[in-house]
């Protein structure tokens, strides 16, 4: 028998640590390999953690509510086999850990100057007697300005009677759509928000608002603040240029009028023009790898898989990028998959944080929100990020056998926004016009 110790595993690239929610097992129960061992809580997600080894479950190192840092063990298990090979298993274990990326601390310093302005008073909401609040439930309180007391009433649908984040979306559609709860508890708000304002303030001066008369003011929720920190910080870190192509699309619309029926009835699911747009960039990447790197100080990070983050928006109105890993290595057919499924987690908040860590480049669909065009933020600290505006039926002048003919196609405008400090303008407009070789170039034999 050996013993093997579980390593916490890295939960996202601004995640250094999680709160232990609850045990799935007990000392000296049966733990299968892949099997929930688990429950923890992050400031972004609640996530399961499944046990790497296969075997019994002899110490839990951490107690309910307690904080685990990432690359540290958290349980030790009991397997069948030599001391020798389970140590050389479990170095292997601890050294797959990876070590924190510089890019890391800067989504780390984002983090703490949105959060800083909370911070001063999350230590007034606390783990009730027989309740436990997960490090992002206790932030969202602190931020509608919820007591201890009101959150303490909130009905939980979690285990245990848990609170969830969905627990708390639903709670605060009600509560703000009550106009009475919101009068009298307007003093109680006040007090708590006078504070967080003036921090807000001093660290974020704006421009005075002049009065227009009758307004409604709304406090930005935390996504939308961590939105918010992202975009300024990527706009004062990058030197942002824009370039524009025009592609014809009319071969894929047809392609895919063609076979999109038979597609879902096999699949059972829809093919969007999405996965081919990012087979195309992943072609694009092969051929301008350059375009595929990320930037530390004056050290470039030249990276060797094609991780595109797909930006999708959620029915609250933030963004989320969920990131398709590997696209240099799957067909058609695995991205359209991982593409729907990314999308369906995303819009029912199931995401895990290994879904949305790991890009190295972005795509973004302005098209489905009727845009012709955008130029979008780079998502740091990639150096690309490509937007897809609406695909739109208009005249074009075409070469044929006979000469120049005007011609009803399907054009699409894609916009490539790159970091200057490291792309040029031949290498950003290169690789955006290759990408729309590509779709102009798809062969409409393809068999999905």
């Amino acid at each position: 028998m050996a013993r093997i110790e579980l390593i916490m595993p890295k939960m996202g690239e601004s995640v250094s640590e999680a709160t232990i929610i609850s045990w799935t097992k007990e000392v000296g129960e049966m733990v299968e390999l892949d099997e929930t061992i688990v429950e923890i809580a992050t400031d972004k997600v609640d996530s399961e953690v499944p046990s790497t080894h296969e075997g019994i479950l002899v110490e839990q190192l951490f107690k309910v509510d307690d904080v685990v840092q990432v690359g540290d063990a958290f349980a030790i298990i009991e397997t069948d086999g030599s001391d020798e090979s389970d140590i050389q298993i479990e170095n292997m274990t601890q050294e797959t850990v990876p070590d924190e990326k510089p890019e890391v601390q800067i989504e780390k310093e984002v983090k703490e100057t949105i959060e800083n302005v909370v911070s001063s008073e999350n230590k007034h909401i606390n783990n009730s007697k027989d309740r436990f609040y997960s490090p992002l439930v206790r932030n969202m309180a602190t931020q509608e300005g919820i007591s201890q007391d009101e959150l303490d009433k909130i009905i939980g649908s979690g285990k245990n009677n848990r609170v969830t984040k969905q627990d708390m979306i639903v709670y605060l559609e009600n509560r703000n759509s009550n106009t009475s709860e919101i009068s009298n508890s307007k003093s109680v708000l006040q007090d708590n928000k006078t504070q967080t304002v003036k921090e807000t303030k001093e660290k974020s001066p704006t421009t005075p608002i002049h009065n227009t008369g009758e307004v409604e003011i709304v406090e930005m929720d935390r996504m939308r603040k961590l939105i918010s920190a992202h975009m300024t910080m990527s706009k004062a870190t990058s030197a942002h240029i824009t370039s524009f192509v025009e592609a014809d699309m009319t071969n894929i619309v047809k392609w895919r009028e063609s076979i999109k029926e038979d597609f879902k009835k096999r699949e059972g699911q829809n093919i969007t023009y999405t996965p081919i747009i990012i087979e195309a960039m992943a072609k694009a990447v092969k051929d301008f790898p350059m375009i595929n790197v990320s930037v530390d100080g004056t050290n470039i990070h030249i990276h060797k898989n094609v991780n595109i983050g797909m930006a999708t928006a959620l029915p609250d109105g933030n963004l989320i990028v969920p990131v398709i890993k590997e696209c240099q290595h799957k067909n058609l057919v695995g991205i359209t998959k991982a593409v729907n499924n990314l999308a369906t987690k995303a819009r029912s908040g199931n995401l895990n944080p290994d879904d949305i860590q790991g890009g190295t480049i972005t795509m973004t669909n302005v098209g489905s929100f009727g845009n012709l065009m955008g130029t979008p933020i780079i998502n740091q600290p990639q150096v690309a990020i490509m937007a897809c505006g609406v695909i739109k039926k208009k005249p074009v002048v075409i070469e044929s056998e006979y000469g120049d003919v005007i011609a009803i196609r399907h054009m699409m405008f894609l916009s490539l926004s790159y970091d200057h400090r490291v792309v040029d303008g031949a290498l950003g407009g290169q690789f955006v016009r290759k990408v729309a070789d590509y779709l102009e170039e798809f062969n409409t034999e393809t068999i999905v």
